[in-house]
């Protein structure tokens, strides 16, 4: 079994979130931590932009009306509002097996424990490969654009996830809506008029779910967080060992929060 290290952090806000996942890859890069499952959480609601997302697509106004932040991840993708889910990350050198090789090799086997996970929380899942349609109306969300190897649930998005590869190391990252209203996201970004608004929020509900609407029940953040603990020692040969932040780690964050996620440099970049 190899070992890697379980980090299960209390809810915290956006910048520190992404700042802790980029502080992570340094210090694995330089050999000094563990490959790291790191398990989390949003306090308060944060919008997160990919890396190349326009910051035109949000609705600052709004966004400060409801007390929710923005941050830009170091990841791909579409916008993401975090709030009453469960959040992974999967940090690890690029020679390690369970990354190494393509994007679409480590994502398959990432996706393996993913699929693993929900199917411990009793949902039926499927885990299929997405095809983009080019065809498609333009739209920020990232849980109405399909991605390869999505995990569905009566053919909506359950997971939704996205993988950067750095000179240090790979750093995969994604959320599992446990509940509340998914449309909550079409209220803090820019669409030509409210029809639109409202023509995006109906697509989006076609499209995605929450572990609650999939299972007619409520899972618990610890409970969903257990699933997944077992299901990546199980589906990954891991043996997972709960631990803290170094010291170097957290001094890292503190100057990351400051440095770059929580600066206009960054967040408003493009």
């Amino acid at each position: 079994m190899t070992v890697w290290r379980l980090l299960i952090t209390p809810p915290a806000r956006g910048a520190w979130n992404m700042a802790l996942d980029e502080a992570i890859l340094e210090q694995i890069g330089r050999g000094e931590s563990l490959p790291t499952l790191r398990l989390y959480a949003w306090d308060p609601a944060c919008l997160s932009l990919g890396h190349a997302q326009p910051f035109s697509d949000v609705d600052v106004t709004r966004l400060k009306q409801r007390g929710w932040e923005v941050v830009r991840r170091a990841t791909g993708g579409r916008a993401i509002l975090h709030t009453d889910e469960l959040t992974y990350s999967v940090i690890a050198p690029a020679n390690e097996p369970r990354v190494e090789g393509s994007v679409l090799e480590s994502y398959n086997r990432l996706a393996q424990a993913l699929l693993l996970a929900v199917k411990n929380l009793e949902l039926s899942v499927e885990m299929k490969e997405g095809k983009s349609n080019d065809n498609a109306t333009p739209n920020p969300v990232c849980f109405e654009v399909p991605s390869t190897y999505e995990i569905t649930v009566d053919g909506k998005k359950l997971i939704g996830s996205a993988q950067a590869r750095k000179k240090e190391g790979v750093l995969q990252h994604g959320s599992l809506p446990l509940t509340g209203d998914l449309t909550r996201i079409c209220q803090v970004l820019v669409f030509e008029d409210e029809s639109a608004r409202e023509a995006a929020s109906k697509r989006l509900l076609a499209r995605a779910t929450t572990v609650e609407s999939a299972l007619g029940r409520e899972i618990g953040w610890e409970t969903a967080a257990q699933a997944f603990v077992h299901a990546f020692e199980a589906q990954l040969g891991l043996s997972l060992m709960q631990g803290g932040l170094s010291e170097s780690e957290s001094k890292r964050t503190d100057e990351l929060v400051k440095e770059k996620y929580d600066h206009p440099s960054w967040t408003e970049r493009v």
